[in-house]
């Protein structure tokens, strides 16, 4: 698999299920670029959504997306603390146009305390249902957030104390 290169200004694109586009991430800084990982950063990005909205994020963020878990986290830098969004879906691919995953509307939001909640279960089901997810599919994603759980409780990869500030950092140097 090819990967982006450090120091590179990707987009990143999740799509849905059936194949399509469910939201463009304009620009983001690579900051590591391997064939296991990507972390970028980005700052007040343009966002543009499948049914034709935009909006800009509203504060510094690091981003974290693995070839080996269904999963991948976004640390956004407040006031207050880092807070994490977490997207359930397919570990990424890179191509010359941006850095792809499938979301599967399952997400986890940890908060600076690193308490956590598990979002849209009804968004899921209906999708899993409206897209017939293959049995295959839905039991990764059980195992992912149970395994997403986990590196929030271990204070694992994204999650480690100082991550985020150390690739903010990184990330500032490129600015």
């Amino acid at each position: 698999m090819s990967f982006p290169m450090n120091g590179s200004n990707i987009q990143v694109h999740s799509y849905k299920h059936n194949g399509h586009i469910h939201r463009i991430w304009e620009e983001t800084i690579v900051l590591k670029g391997t064939s296991q990982e990507v972390i970028g950063g980005n700052d007040r990005i343009l966002v543009k959504e499948s049914d034709g909205r935009q909006w800009r994020t509203r504060e510094p963020a690091i981003c974290y997306f693995t070839a080996h878990h269904w999963f991948n986290c976004i640390g956004m830098i407040r006031n207050d603390g880092i807070y994490y969004y977490c997207n359930l879906g397919t570990p990424f691919t890179y191509d010359e146009e941006a850095l792809k995953y499938i979301d599967y509307d399952l997400d986890i939001k940890v908060f600076p305390d690193m308490t956590y909640k598990l979002l849209d279960e009804d968004e899921y089901a209906l999708h899993s249902q409206r897209m017939n997810y293959p049995k295959e599919v839905d039991a990764i994603l059980r195992r992912s957030v149970d395994e997403l759980v986990q590196w929030i409780s271990q204070r694992k990869g994204p999650f480690e104390p100082g991550f985020i500030e150390y690739w903010y950092e990184r990330f500032l140097q490129h600015r």
